[in-house]
């Protein structure tokens, strides 16, 4: 176990950072706190300003692939040809020159952090939030068991990230260096909600030591590490779950949640704004909104049994429709229903879903049985807090007061009604596609990414009777500071291809013996390509070879 100590990070910062979505600026200050190999790892290159000619190009490539006619296809090259001519190139050096005034980081981060996120005022649930769906651990046949050994897996890769120890990422067999960035927004933060722009706020993790766990709407405040960082034994946190559990399933009454934080912070961004402050300026309300946000992550252990993946996807997504157990704002909020089904919910505004896969392969990584060895029951100290108790972080007075606030009722209601309005206006379907998987594209000779993109493609042309525009994230951290950009995968090419693929209306095999001749047809050209570069090859190398004697 890493044995690199977590570091205060002083009167510098104190105990909370707030951030404005500036990855440079936030790296300047909070990196060099952390320290470690994981923020001094190889640098990677400044993002480049592609030039005017190759973006229009791309664009037009782009947009004629969903032109309908030739009318549609005539403006769109006219609107590229009189914006080159008009605008673009007084654009292009204003965006030559931002480059150039930031050496130090993106030209884009910034406006991708706050346009593209922190000023969109759209709920966060469905619209930005991304989930993932764990496969269960055979080891363990609880949500108390099952939240224990995640909570375990985190505290361990905690530490690492919070001591900078974590080995840095790579990307592909040559090893290419990532952009560490994103990995201090993950633990010990909340996004905040204010008015027209929101915040992100960074707490120092030295003191801060437990984490949230929520079921039915109420919130416990649960140590999970020791005063080293080193997660606490097992047996130690599920005896913390099960009073948590015990406590929520007992009996709402005044224990029970005074208002949904759920659908609150489901709500829109100004919309919550303006319910947090109200919760803050009651008596009690500032303190137990901190703790809250200061915790490492959000552990929620629902009181569901979800059998299905469409069921258990839907409760990764949102909860319950109308009051969930939740707090859309945590960077992390773990998932573990009754039964040991389990998944992860992310808040994507400082942070995108590659570095929060690597944490979640760790989690589901570490089994019930691998936790107990990793963090076992000890004769010291810790054990000690398998004794206490835990207790609401909203009190039964601060319930109370809360209540009696008429303003805060109302906010309430109105926010479980716009949340309920939100998630029935939308549908989840799960597939489980067992016939092959990337092994066979693979030895097929295909890019698993390339093959169902192109299957993407081929579905939307005969589920709709037209091409239709795509987005796919790919990922840019091999740039400083940078995070994702758009990939259309729709083109000129997918475009031919789907119309030979045709839309098969009648559902039959008619044109079997028309698409194994073009299979055929296919594979000949791909073997005679192949047969003129290794021609071309042998031709380059003759020539050194020749070059090399004349010398």
């Amino acid at each position: 176990m890493d044995k690199l100590p977590l570091k205060p990070w002083g009167s510098t910062v104190g105990a909370c950072y707030t951030s404005n979505g500036d990855y440079d600026a936030d790296a300047r200050i909070i990196e060099p706190l952390i320290g470690g190999k994981l923020y001094s790892s190889s640098p990677v290159p400044p993002l480049p300003v592609p030039d005017l000619d190759s973006t229009l190009e791309k664009v037009k490539k782009s947009v004629l692939a969903l032109a309908k006619n030739d009318e549609e296809r005539e403006n769109v090259i006219r609107d590229i040809e009189n914006f080159k001519r008009d605008g673009g190139a007084a654009l292009q050096r204003r965006l030559n020159k931002r480059a150039s005034s930031l050496p130090s980081t993106s030209w884009l981060q910034l406006w991708w952090n706050t346009l593209g996120y922190l000023s969109v005022r759209d709920p966060v649930p469905v619209n930005v939030s991304y989930f993932f769906q764990f496969r269960s651990d055979p080891s363990c046949s609880t949500g108390i068991q099952r939240g224990a050994s995640m909570l375990v897996a985190s505290a361990i890769f905690r530490r690492m990230v919070m001591t900078g120890s974590l080995p840095p990422e790579v990307l592909g067999r040559r090893r290419v260096p990532l952009c560490q960035a994103a990995w201090k927004y993950m633990f010990n933060a909340c996004r905040v909600p204010r008015k027209k722009q929101d915040e992100y706020t960074l707490h120092d993790p030295t003191l801060h030591r437990h984490v949230c766990v929520v079921r039915r709407g109420i919130f416990f405040r649960v140590p999970f590490v020791d005063a080293d960082h080193n997660p606490l034994p097992l047996a130690v946190i599920e005896s913390l779950l099960a009073q948590c559990v015990a406590v929520a399933d007992c009996d709402g009454g005044e224990l029970g949640p005074a208002v949904s934080l759920g659908a609150m912070s489901g709500d829109g961004r100004d919309e919550w704004a303006e319910a947090r402050e109200m919760i803050r300026r009651v008596e009690g309300g500032r303190e137990a909104m901190d703790v809250i946000e200061t915790s490492a992550l959000l552990l929620c252990l629902d009181p569901s049994t979800p059998v299905s993946d469409p069921c258990t996807a839907s409760l990764c997504w949102y909860g319950q429709p109308t009051s969930p157990s939740r707090y859309f704002d945590k960077p992390l909020q773990l998932i573990c229903a009754d039964n040991g089904k389990a998944g992860l919910l992310g808040e994507h505004s400082m942070m995108d879903g590659m570095p929060v896969v690597r944490y979640a392969d760790a989690v589901v990584s570490t089994s019930y049985d691998d936790a107990r060895r990793a963090a076992p029951l000890t004769a010291d100290g810790a054990n000690g807090l398998a004794e206490e108790r835990v207790a609401p972080v909203f009190g039964e007075g601060l319930v109370r007061r809360m209540r009696e606030d008429e303003g805060l009722r109302g906010k309430d209601a109105e926010s479980q009604a716009r949340f309920a309005s939100l998630v029935s206006s939308q549908s989840l379907s799960v597939s489980v596609y067992r016939a092959y998987g990337s092994s066979f594209m693979k030895s097929s000779k295909f890019s698993p990414d390339a093959y169902v993109q192109m299957a993407v493609q081929l579905a939307s042309y005969r589920l709709f009777g037209e091409n239709v525009g795509t987005y796919e994230a790919s990922q840019v951290r091999t740039f400083k500071h940078g995070r994702t950009e758009t990939t259309r995968s729709c083109g000129p090419e997918s475009v031919a291809w789907c119309a030979e693929m045709g839309l098969r209306r009648d559902g039959g095999e008619a044109d079997a013996e028309k698409r194994r001749a073009q299979a055929s047809a296919a594979a000949a050209a791909k073997a005679e390509k192949a047969a003129a570069e290794k021609a071309k090859k042998a031709a380059a190398s003759s020539k050194r070879e020749a070059d090399a004697e004349k010398r």
